[in-house]
C-alpha cells in the first residue's frame, strides 16, 4: 500500500548511534562498545525521565550529560576523546541502504521527513553530513513542543503540519517503544529491527517488521 508520507525516526533508524564511538575505537580502549551502549541508554533514559517530570531539556544537552555518565561508568575509556566523540555525533554515519531507499521513495512521489527527539541543529547537521537533506521535505524536532517521544503531541507534529490523517503516514523506527507510541497514535508503523530484538509492547504491534529499510520499497 502506497502512503502519502514516509516519516523516519533518526537515531538508530537512519543514523548509526554507535558510529561516533566506532570512529574513535582505537583511542578509547577495549571497553568502547560498553561506553557506546551506556551513552545511548542514558540518552534515552534522560529523555523519558524529563518528559515525565515536565522538565524539558534540549536533546543535545542530554547527549552531553549521557556521555559524561558513560565515562564515569567506564573509567578505563580515554576521557580525552570526549570532545571528539561529541563532534562525531553531529556527523553520524547513516546505514548503507538509507540513501537509496529514500531516493526511491522520493522518486515514487512520496513526501519524506524525519521525526526525532533530536534538536533541530543536530538533525540538520546529521542529514546534511549524510547527504539526506536533498531528499527530505521536512525535519520535525520535538524541540517545537518541548516534549519527547512517546508523547502523542510529538506524532501530531506531522499530521498537523502536513494536514494528514494518521493512517496516511508510514512511520519507520528502530526503537520498539517509539513504534508502540506511533501505533497508538494511528500511524501505520514499521519496526526496523536491526539487531533482532525480541518483540515487546505486544498490545501495540507494528504493521510490519523488517531487518533494514530495504523492505520498505516492496511493502509500499
Amino acid at each position: 500500500m502506497h502512503h502519502a508520507a514516509y516519516i523516519f525516526d533518526a537515531y538508530g533508524t537512519l543514523f548509526d548511534v554507535h558510529a561516533a564511538v566506532r570512529r574513535h575505537a582505537a583511542g578509547i580502549g577495549p571497553e568502547g562498545q560498553a561506553l557506546s551502549e551506556i551513552w545511548r541508554a542514558k540518552q534515552l533514559e534522560y529523555s523519558w525521565t524529563r518528559s515525565m517530570m515536565g522538565a524539558y531539556l534540549d536533546f543535545w544537552e542530554l547527549t552531553v550529560q549521557a556521555l559524561d555518565f558513560a565515562f564515569d561508568k567506564v573509567p578505563s575509556a580515554d576521557r580525552s576523546l570526549r570532545a571528539d566523540l561529541l563532534d562525531a555525533y553531529w556527523k553520524l554515519d547513516c546505514y548503507p541502504e538509507v540513501p537509496a531507499v529514500l531516493k526511491a521513495l522520493k522518486a515514487d512521489g512520496a513526501r519524506l521527513a524525519i521525526l526525532s527527539n533530536g534538536s533541530p541543529a543536530m538533525l540538520e547537521a546529521a542529514a546534511k553530513s549524510a547527504g539526506l537533506d536533498i531528499v527530505l521535505d521536512d525535519i520535525f524536532s520535538v524541540d517545537a513542543i518541548g516534549r519527547f517521544k512517546t508523547d502523542p503531541a510529538v506524532y501530531d507534529l506531522v499530521t498537523t503540519a502536513w494536514r494528514l490523517y494518521p493512517d496516511a503516514v508510514s512511520f519507520q523506527s528502530s526503537n520498539r517503544w517509539d513504534v508502540a507510541g506511533a501505533t497508538k497514535f494511528g500511524f501505520r508503523t514499521v519496526w526496523i529491527n536491526r539487531t533482532d530484538q525480541p518483540d515487546e509492547y505486544r498490545d501495540y504491534p507494528p504493521g510490519l517488521i523488517l531487518p533494514s529499510l530495504n523492505g520498505i520499497l516492496k511493502a509500499s
